[in-house]
Order: C-alpha cells, then structure tokens, then sequence
C-alpha cells in the first residue's frame, strides 16, 4: 500500500492500522483464536512501519512498533504504588479454606454461604500496570509493596499486554494488578537456548520470567515469549465495580488477558467435566484456552475447585501453586477490610509442592552435540508427581557449587515445571562426614581430551572435534547437502557405521570399501554402489562447504562462505593468526577466536589434511558474478523461512549470487525475512523486531529492481 502523502492522511491511516493490529493481536495472544493469517498480519505491520518511517513524529509510545525494546538502562526508576500492593495469607491445606470462610462470616456475622471468587494462583511475577485515559503509561513491579520499580520499557514488549484499551470512554485512570510469567513450552526453547550458548539456564518459568522483566536491555526481554494475566485492581478513576466477576469480566472487555469465568449457570460437576476434557484436548493443540475462575457458592465448592485444579494443573500451559479464593462481592470485601499487611477477604491456598527424597548414587557426565559436558545425578528411583524419577541434570559446576551438592548426598527433588527433574536441595543433616565436594573433571569422560569453558560461559566443553560422544552429530552435519553433499548417507546410516566402528573420524568415510558396507545388515549390491559414489562424488567440493562441514563452532555457512573468499586455501585458513581472523569482515571476537582454538587442535588438522589425501578437493575461490545484474541485494541481509516455490537452497544461492547476505537468525541486523507458506519462529522473531518481510511476489520484485 502506498504511503499517505500528507501528515494528517497519515495520522489517520495510523490510527485504523493500530486499532486492527491490536485486535489481531488480542485474537492471538489472548485467545489463541488469530482471525487472519500470518502474512496479511505481516502486511498490515508493515504498513504501520513504512508510515511511521516517512513521519517520525507520529510514532507513540502506544504503536505496535514500540514492542521490540529499545537502548539499554542504567537503572529502573522507583515509584510508590498509589494503593499499597499487598500480600495474600497461605496456606497448604484445602480444609484451611474451611477456616477461612469461617472467619469470613465470623466478621460479617452471616450464618449463610458466601460466594466466592476462585482462580488459578499464577507462579509468576505480580505486577501493576499503569492506564492513563486508556494507554499504558506505566508497570510496576511489587517492590515492597509500597514503592515498586517501573519496568514499563519491558512490559511494553509483551504483546498479550495492550497499549491502549480496546473501550470506547476509557477511565482517566485505571492500575490493574496481574502476573507476568512464562509458558512452559517457551521456558523449555529458552533453557535449551541457554545451555547452547553455554550460559546457566533457569531454575524454572518464574525465575525466568523475573530475570526477563527485569533486564535493563529491554531487547532481551522482547526476545522472550513472556505473558500475563490480569486479576485484580488497583486506583480507578471514574468506574465503579460491584464484584471480582464485574471487574474481571471489565477486563476481558478492554482486551486485557484473563483466565476467563466459568459460566455462572453450570453446577460444579459439569464445570469440572467440560473443563478437564476441553484441557486435555488444548493441551494436545487442540482446541480453545479454557475459562478456569469459577463462583463459588461457599467453603464446600471452593475446596472442590481446590481438588480440580490439582488434578488438572499437569494440564495447564503455565506453572500454578495453588488456588486464589476470594469474596467475591466488594461491598463484603470494604466490610472485611485488612489484618496486618493481608485483607481478610481473600485467602491463597497453595498446593503441596511435588516433591521426593532419594540419594545420589552418582554423578555422571554426559557429552552433548556441541561438546558441552552436562553433569547429571544417577538417583535411587523415587516417585514425583507419579512420574519415577532416577535422573536430574546438575546443570554445570557453578549450579553443583551453589547447592553444594556430592555424591552419596541425601536431596529433596522436583519437577520443575512439572517436568524437568531437579535437585531442590541437600538434606545436610543426612550427609556422611566422609562426603568431599563434587568436581567435574576437566578432562573429556569419552575420549580423555581436555575440557574447557570460555571466559563467559559457564559450561565445560570437550576440546576435540572428532570425540566420540559428539561424532555422529558432527558427521551428519559433515555429509548434509550444505556441507560435503553425501546424498545417500542418512542419519540412520552414520549411526550404523559409528556404532559398527567403522568410522569415527570425517575421513574414515572416505575409507570405506565396498565389503564392510555389504556386511552390514539390510544392504544390498545396489545400495552400496550408491553409498559409495555418493561418497566419490562428493570428493570434488568448495572451499566453503569444506569449512563449514567442519562444524567449527559459530560458523555457519555465510561466515564459511567469507572466511573461503578471505583466505583462500584451508591451509592459509590454518595457519591464520587471532589478529588475522578479527580483520575478516563480519568475524567478530567470539567466532575468531572459536576459530583459532580449533585450527590449534592437532587433531583437526590432521584430519584436514586426511581428506586432502583420500582425494578431497575444492575448486578456485573466485568472486561470483551476479546472475541478474541487479545490485538491489547488494549488501541485504536475509533470513529465508517456510515452503517456497524452489527449494530453499536454491532461494540462498540467488540471494548470495545478487550480492545478498543469508543468515540462519532474525536479529535487529536483518534486512529482510523472505516467509514462504509455514513459515514458524523466524517470522514470529521477525514481526517482534520490526524486520521487513517479504513473500515470494515481493522477492522477485526486490530482485527485479
């Protein structure tokens, strides 16, 4: 669409743009239900982004575009909370909600039910935000209660949170308090993130969620898939509430999330059924998030509700501990008033944490794809959750170090977000006085080669490339099409042939014969003519694809593809200096000196030089002309994702043949996300940070000038 041409047409198209993102968004992030597909939503961002690029001066705090952070902090600004956010009593047992209603109609001198509102108690960080005559202005975070800190910069990217509210006569002033957390399954993509870059990976969603909201670089919190859930109130100006259900029901209608009410018509048994069913059916991916507060009509009800969650909570998309009961009506609410720093009329009853006590028989060290050694406790099988439980991943030394954890030790264990097994802590009064504290070794368990951990990470690594641990992995990254192209070995194969000892080592393939091949099982005369002239064929080869076969950490193909184009020759390569790398353009200090160390590794040269003998050999590097003549991709980083009309790889070789840059992640460096059909997380990493996006019609235009 073509951009307004004057400021006040401009402001207007804004304004309709903004309104129909926010709805998307809410359709989305909310209610799971998106009412378009991802490529028109991608369009009408974009448009959004090409107005406000031609007038800078309408850009909002409010925008859609503002969600993908902006410049570091040096700190959070402290703010008093205009209502003291204070916290709810516990407890951990279903009769003391019994108790607690029978304080309730102590106080209010009824003898006859009272209704109560009943939630989830989310396992999150409490937050209170901030609308002035509709728009998010502020968020702050608990704090004491009194002053918390304003982390409106990070709220700001979470985008179930709207920036402005979807009413017609917003109040001057509304602060609606709430919980921010983090998905189970967005928690385990960002500790399997974590591990692989070798930093120390969350202990669960909540502390996740807290470390996210408050980190001062607001783009590493846009990141992070984080949400919230609305439930209570804080100041409002100009809007008047008779009950929790009102409020909340308020809330829906402004398109801020909740957990949705049950309706009020349905009597406790089939609320339980129709829930527990619909649950499992979404858990599955399938189906629509599920209305989980409930009214509840007195202490008989409300432990119900208690006993449903529990059985359901395994079920849930997001970590819970419990649930919040609540009078529902607010009048009762004023009459209650407060004891100490909790009100009277509400009540959190938390759930028996899941957790057992075993004792670790050992401590063994497993060997990852990237060479990281992970530390994992070998346990005497204990029941957790009803799941038996003999494995717990120690993370790495500094996690062993904190919880001072050793072999022989007594520990109480978990489920950390109902999944991951975790050491919680040492039962020290168990502990034998002959115990000595645990180390991991700073030697390779598979193949003996030394271990080592970067300055900033916090993993150890197996030195040597070619250990037996990560072998396979490294050779089906050797034979992939990008890298030595040995079509007709899979990855069953090279699993066969490792486990068989017939190769452990890139150039042990090309040792191969035709009599060790026939011997195996399932392998015919044909089949193994194939494996071998696939194996032949691939001697004839590229600078970069040999480069990149390597799996020389952080080097992907394009820096494979830079680094032929710099050096060469592999031998040149080899023998290149720290110094020498750093002044390659686009190789930085992490990935030079990833280089450097590998190239240092006898083993590796020699196994390059292996190759070299059985034949491997690669053709002149040459500058490559551009197919089309165009100079529109000159210089344009890409990002390529989803189903296109030709494969992939062809996609990347035009991109690269304009004079393109293809890059295996989104960042805030990306020119553009080329998005065929079934494009996934990129896309996703795209619309967060504002990246331009293409479809195949708009590429070929771009490549067409």
């Amino acid at each position: 669409m073509p951009v307004p041409k004057d400021q006040a047409s401009a402001l207007k198209k804004l304004e309709t743009l903004k309104t129909e993102i926010r709805h998307h968004d809410h359709q989305y992030y909310v209610l799971d239900r998106p009412s378009i597909s991802d490529q028109d939503y991608d369009r009408l961002f974009q448009e959004l982004l090409d107005i406000e690029q031609a007038f800078p001066a309408l850009v909002t705090p409010d925008s859609p575009s503002q969600r993908v952070g902006g410049a570091p902090i040096d700190a959070f600004e402290k703010a008093p909370h205009r209502q003291p956010m204070l916290s709810l009593s516990n407890s951990y047992s279903p009769e003391d909600i019994g108790a607690f209603d029978e304080r309730v109609r102590k106080v209010l001198e009824r003898s006859g039910e009272v209704t109560y509102f009943c939630e989830p108690k989310f396992d999150g960080l409490a937050i209170e935000l901030i609308y002035e005559d509709g728009v998010l202005t502020g968020a702050l975070t608990r704090g004491d209660g009194t002053v918390g800190e304003n982390v409106i910069s990070n709220v700001r990217t979470i985008r179930s949170i709207p920036q402005k509210l979807s009413l017609k006569n917003p109040p001057a002033l509304l602060e609606v308090r709430g919980e921010i957390l983090m998905f189970k399954k967005d928690f385990a993509a960002l500790n399997e993130a974590q591990q692989e870059a070798g930093t120390v990976p969350f202990a669960n969603p909540r502390n996740a969620a807290a470390g996210s909201i408050r980190q001062l670089d607001s783009r590493i919190t846009a990141s992070r898939t984080l949400r919230m859930f609305a439930y209570a109130p804080g100041v409002i100006e100009g809007e008047i509430f008779k009950s929790q259900e009102e409020f909340e029901t308020y809330l829906a209608k402004a398109h801020l999330p909740t957990v949705g009410i049950a309706p009020k018509d349905e009597s406790f048994e089939d609320f339980a059924a129709r829930s527990e069913k619909a649950l499992k059916a979404f858990a599955s991916g399938k189906g629509e998030p599920v209305a989980l507060a409930r009214l509840c009509k007195g202490a008989d009800e409300a432990i119900q509700y208690y006993h449903f969650i529990e059985k359901v909570r395994k079920l849930l998309p997001f970590d819970i501990d419990g649930i919040v009961c609540k009078v529902d009506n607010y009048r009762l609410q004023q009459e209650l008033g407060f004891v100490a720093r909790s009100p009277r009329w509400a009540t959190a009853a938390k759930f028996q944490p899941e957790q057992g006590e075993t004792v670790i028989r050992e401590i063994a060290i497993q060997v990852g794809r990237t060479g990281a050694l992970t530390p994992v406790a070998i346990m005497e099988p204990v029941k957790v959750g009803g799941v038996t439980i003999t494995n717990a991943t120690l993370h790495n030394q500094d996690e062993i170090d904190r919880k001072d954890i050793r072999v022989g030790d007594t520990v109480v264990i978990q489920r950390a977000g109902d999944v991951i097994p975790e050491v919680v802590r040492v039962i020290e009064a168990k502990r034998s006085k002959s115990s000595v504290p645990y180390k991991i070794p700073h030697k390779c368990p598979i193949c003996s080669s030394p271990a080592s951990k970067e300055e900033d990470e916090a993993v150890l690594r197996c030195t040597n490339i070619l250990c037996p641990a990560i072998v396979k992995e490294s050779l089906k990254h050797f034979v992939a099409r990008r890298a030595m192209n040995i079509e007709r070995l899979g990855d069953k194969m090279i699993e066969t042939l490792v486990d068989e000892g017939l190769v452990g080592s890139f150039s042990d393939l090309y040792r191969l014969t035709f009599d060790q091949l026939i011997a195996l099982e399932r392998q015919g005369e044909k089949s193994v003519s194939n494996i071998l002239e696939s194996i032949e064929n691939s001697k004839s080869t590229t600078l970069p694809r040999l480069i990149f076969a390597l799996g020389i950490r952080f080097v992907g193909e394009t820096t494979a593809k830079t680094l032929a184009s710099h050096f060469g020759t592999i031998e040149k390569l080899e023998a290149a200096s720290l110094e020498d790398l750093l002044a390659v353009k686009d190789v930085g200090p992490r990935v030079a000196e990833s280089i450097a160390k590998a190239f240092k590794n006898k083993t590796l040269r020699k196994e390059v030089a292996d190759l070299q003998k059985l034949g491997v050999h690669y053709e002149e590097v040459k500058k490559k002309t551009k197919a089309l003549g165009s100079t529109a991709l000159e210089g344009k980083k890409f990002v390529v994702t989803g189903t296109l009309p030709i494969p992939r790889d062809d996609v990347k070789d035009l991109i690269e043949a304009n004079g393109g840059v293809v890059s295996g992640s989104v960042s805030k460096k990306t020119d553009y996300v080329l998005a065929g059909e079934e494009a996934g997380s990129k896309l996703d990493k795209a619309t967060e940070l504002g990246v331009a996006i293409l479809d195949w019609d708009g590429f070929q235009a771009l490549l067409n000038g």
